[in-house]
């Protein structure tokens, strides 16, 4: 088995090459279920390698490093998409040092960083390969920040036989080289929140003819806090995060809807499940006490799962972290963000790191989706390491099982 000196002097080389395909793929981002050139440009850097590539609908695909030797197989996944946001030429100190180049879009979530570190680990498992028995399948998933990516993957891998699935996301909320690992719920599950409430609409004049979905909506919203504070278990958070409200476009006419939309996250699924039939069962009563009706959209739904890490892969990783990076692993964090690698439990039991990379001296700390948001590119390594020792030690350990 490769000593940890040698893997941490491979990582260390590896750092150059990481940094530079960040920036690149920092500079040229595209949105969800668009990354033609981003895929282009994966599946250049993986025919280096001479590994084979199979896509899946859309623009994801895997590659497969198979090392001939009998063994367990693991797939460590990363997401290619940006976000539809215009990047702030500064970051939270000052000018940043890079930009994307195509306007509107930008890589305001780390997964630059994402896509630099699995190409840095296939590099490295590649150059390691006599050493493991087995083989390593590297997910490309499309579309993660929408979620239209990931069910043509689930449907694409469902017959590779994996018997674990490993995933990163880089955090801005933790500092540079953090990493935890701990088991159980990490990140929350989310529902879609997208519903009208119609009345009837009518001149501004003469209120009383018509049925102003507007007060009807409001009633909801207000209903529904006391809702929150009063029917749902408060040792299990389920945050309403309602962000829009739409309704009428002129002073003089009531209009005949009322729209609003947003999310639910929670960490616990049956009060999940529990927080959505009452969000519905008070939206629905509550309008129709103001003689309104309520139409729920197709997109109303429970989108994800929360992001769930198996115990004993979680202790493996987190073992594989402390002898390489002993003074970097933390514990006790949560995020209330979604994401769409809670679905690859469907496939095998599965562990998801956050790796730090906010630096304050750098101005690396806004929260994700934020204008301003950036990375610190020495946070990289770490996350390389904690992949790669994963791999490494899940493929070498009990490889007869």
């Amino acid at each position: 088995m490769i000593s940890n000196q040698i893997l941490l002097e491979k990582i260390n080389e590896l750092a150059p090459y990481m940094k530079e395909t960040r920036v690149y793929l920092h500079q040229h981002p595209e949105l969800s279920s668009q990354e033609y050139e981003t895929a282009e440009f994966l599946k250049k850097e993986i025919q280096k390698l001479g590994l084979p590539i199979i896509p899946v609908k859309g623009t994801g695909f895997f590659a497969i490093l198979d090392t001939g030797k009998p063994g367990k197989t693991v797939a460590l996944r990363t997401d290619i998409d940006a976000l539809p946001i215009q990047e702030n030429p500064n970051n939270l100190k000052g000018p940043r040092k890079w930009i994307s180049k195509n306007d509107g879009v930008a890589h305001m979530c780390g997964h630059d960083g994402h896509m630099a570190v699995l190409l840095a680990a296939m590099k490295l498992l590649v150059d390691i390969k006599d050493d493991l028995q087995g083989r390593v399948l590297f997910l490309f998933e499309e579309g993660e920040e929408i979620g239209s990516g990931i069910e043509a993957m689930l449907d694409g891998i469902k017959d590779q036989s994996i018997d674990a699935i490993y995933g990163t996301h880089l955090t801005s909320f933790m500092p540079t080289g953090q990493i935890c690992l701990d088991s159980g719920p990490r990140m929350a599950g989310a529902i879609v929140i997208d519903f009208e409430v119609i009345g009837r609409s009518g001149h501004g004049s003469r209120p009383d003819l018509s049925i102003n979905p507007i007060f009807a909506a409001s009633a909801v919203l207000n209903g529904l806090t006391s809702a929150w504070a009063n029917q749902l278990d408060v040792s299990k958070t389920v945050t309403l995060g309602l962000t829009q409200f739409h309704a009428g476009a002129v002073n003089n006419v009531i209009p005949e809807k009322a729209r609003i939309g947003g999310s639910l996250r929670y960490f616990d699924l049956n009060e999940g499940k529990k927080a959505f039939d009452v969000f519905k069962y008070l939206t629905e009563k509550t309008a129709s006490a103001h003689l309104c009706s309520v139409e729920f959209s197709n997109e109303m739904r429970i989108a994800t799962i929360p992001v769930y890490n198996d115990d004993k892969l979680s202790l493996l990783a987190r073992e594989g972290v402390k002898e390489l990076y002993p003074e970097q692993l933390v514990t006790d964090i949560q995020w209330y963000a979604s994401e769409s690698f809670s679905h690859y439990d469907k496939i095998a039991p599965s562990v998801f790191a956050f790796v730090g990379i906010g630096n304050k001296e750098l101005g690396s700390g806004a929260e994700h989706h934020n204008d301003r948001f950036d990375m610190d590119d020495d946070a990289m390594p770490y996350s390389l390491g904690a992949t790669v020792k994963f791999a490494v030690n899940f493929l070498t350990e009990n490889a007869d099982e």
